[in-house]
């Protein structure tokens, strides 16, 4: 009697056992699609290469663009411009670095300053510097008269000049160049002929 339960328990146990396995194994049986499909749309293979090939053609864009506006700056022409005045005359100047004409409301100055007097005044602080074939010249005039404008075009080129090299102003200034000459003709006054001119007076 006593031997019977002995072997009964050590039968029972692994069938116990055996069907907790079973249990588990099915459990596992039916449930391994859910992490499958998790995985697959967590990581999609795709989408990667199009992403990284659209960087690298933003990249060689940007890259282009760069090299394209250094180019279009290197080729630009430096200039020094300045405002030069004379009576009521102003003149804007712009200096440029590279050799040219000299121009004046878009004509050459030699056509628009029609006496040598003129030419000379306007053209004098490039003569006086030794400078006169290094540089292009543009410059826009209004006001006064023409000799009023040639005198601002001086004007202006010579505080181009100082722009451009700080060391001609000493011999800008003894040549007078650098000074704004205010003079004008006096406004005439009522009851006068002129500013001052009174009307002749007889007495008989």
């Amino acid at each position: 009697m006593p031997e019977t339960p002995k072997k009964r328990t050590a039968r029972t146990a692994p069938k116990r056992e055996a069907k907790k396995s079973v249990s588990k194994s099915s459990a596992r049986a039916q449930t391994p699609s859910a992490p499958e499909t998790q995985e697959e749309v967590v990581m999609p293979p795709a989408p990667t290469a199009p992403a990284m090939s659209g960087e690298h053609t933003a990249d060689e864009d940007a890259m282009m663009d760069a090299a394209a506006l250094e180019r279009i700056s290197a080729e630009r022409e430096r200039y020094f411009e300045a405002v030069g005045r004379r009576k009521t005359a102003t003149a804007r100047v712009r200096m440029f670095t590279r050799s040219g004409a000299f121009t004046v409301n878009g004509k050459a100055y030699g056509e628009y300053f029609p006496t040598l007097d003129m030419q000379k005044i306007a053209e004098d602080a490039l003569k006086r510097m030794k400078l006169w074939d290094r540089f292009r010249i543009s410059a826009k005039v209004s006001g006064g008269g023409i000799h009023a404008q040639a005198e601002a075009v001086r004007h202006g080129l010579a505080r181009c000049l100082i722009i451009f090299n700080p060391d001609f102003r000493k011999r800008m200034k003894r040549a007078g160049f650098l000074k704004r000459d205010p003079r004008m003709k006096e406004r005439k006054k009522f009851g006068l002929k002129k500013a001052r001119r009174a009307p002749q007076w007889a007495k008989r």
